[in-house]
């Protein structure tokens, strides 16, 4: 099965990727997945940081002549931000002793990990717990999930994300409005929605709501303030029967919504109309079941293809909340950890609206869960091997 794990700091010299369990003879280049990295540095509302980081994974193992050999794939991301004036966090690295003369951070933002990070780990100086639990290690969790990306792709199955919602400007009928959008494209592969999407500035696929998302953000960022919003990912060419209800843990509903809590300022996540159906009656949230061309299939897709934690065949619906990212210009009431005296909250420079680059996160984050789902019913230790079993099913 298919795992990763990340190291590194925000300002530190590089993050560091390892994905164990990818099979051998998958075709990966290190180009491929910088395009999800790319992707993830763009949208409007972006901090400064994005202007100079450049973020490309470099392979230094698993992989040779182009494709996967079955083992760890190690990878590798410069952080230019390392050489930069305004971070302490090099000194930091250094041997034990170093690092006595730099001033410490002892101000934590609300909604941060800054507080709870001294709570947890005791610590006299914040810098650590932000510069672990920045987004900034988002750009790696990318970089692996784009190998188990690569991997769904191969067998095609396709995800594409977009931005339904930011502040208080969204889709009126956020589910039936989207789906008039949102389908016509799903039906010829969900990359078709993020290719759509991603001609928009703020990865909305609604022309005037563009604007007037770009608008709000525009407001708020003079007021010093920042902006959260709604999204929706769309997977399509699942196969019925990925995931199960036997176990708690084994549903697929619950593997993606912890892969989405998981990940930097997500505060929500529902599958197909979610908590809409909690305001309807049953005839009209429940798929009714069909049986055309010796296969069984749903008049609907309200519950966004997932039933019971095991895929429909229809395509999956994902949509979640993100949070106002808790950095911003004009400062909220907070205390100092050293004198217990109230403050104002430091600045640390940031995004007005990090949900258009967050969107690629999303899309990255659920591959992993989906490719292990494909692999415990159809798995192998190759693409050969397992390429032959899919096809069976088939």
């Amino acid at each position: 099965m298919i795992r990763y794990l990340t190291a590194g700091e925000s300002h530190g010299p590089q993050l560091t990727g390892i994905v164990e369990g990818v099979p051998a003879g998958l075709p990966v280049t290190e180009d491929e997945i910088a395009q999800h990295l790319i992707r993830r540095q763009k949208g409007y509302g972006r901090g400064g940081r994005m202007a100079f980081e450049k973020d490309y994974a470099e392979i230094s193992s698993g992989v040779r002549f182009g494709k996967t050999t079955g083992a760890p794939i190690a990878m590798q991301m410069p952080n230019r931000a390392h050489e930069k004036d305004d971070s302490n966090w090099p000194k930091v690295l250094a041997k034990e002793g170093d690092g006595e003369d730099v001033e410490k951070i002892t101000v934590p933002r609300p909604g941060h990990a800054d507080l709870t990070g001294v709570q947890k780990y005791r610590y006299d100086d914040i810098r650590p717990a932000i510069e672990r639990s920045s987004a900034r290690e988002t750009a790696m969790r990318v970089a692996c999930s784009s190998v188990a990306r690569k991997f769904l792709k191969y067998f095609g199955i396709e995800i594409g994300g977009h931005v339904t919602r930011i502040g208080s400007v969204g889709y009126e009928n956020s589910w039936g409005d989207v789906r008039e959008i949102v389908d016509p494209l799903a039906e010829k592969g969900a990359e078709n929605i993020f290719e759509k999407s991603d001609e928009s500035p703020v990865r909305c696929l609604d022309e005037e709501l563009t604007q007037e998302m770009r608008d709000l953000i525009i407001k708020r960022r003079k007021e010093g303030s920042s902006l959260g919003g709604h999204w929706e990912v769309i997977v399509t060419g699942l196969p019925e029967g990925l995931g199960s209800f036997v176990h708690w843990d084994r549903k697929l509903g619950g593997q993606i919504a912890q892969a989405i809590m998981g990940t930097q300022a997500m505060k929500g996540v529902e599958i197909g109309q979610g908590f809409e159906s909690g305001r309807r009656h049953g005839q009209v949230v429940h798929d009714e079941i069909m049986y055309e061309d010796d296969k069984y299939k749903r008049k609907s897709n309200r519950m966004g293809g997932l039933e019971g934690g095991v895929t429909t065949g229809m395509p999956l619906i994902i949509r979640g909340v993100m949070k106002p990212i808790p950095t911003m210009l004009t400062p909220i009431d907070t205390v100092d950890i050293e004198t217990k005296e109230k403050k104002d909250t430091r600045y640390e420079r940031s995004d007005v609206c990090a949900l258009p680059r967050a969107i690629v996160v999303m899309e990255s984050v659920i591959a992993p869960v989906l490719a292990n789902a494909f692999l415990e019913k159809f798995g192998g230790d190759s693409i050969e091997e397992i390429e032959e079993r899919y096809q069976k099913h088939n």
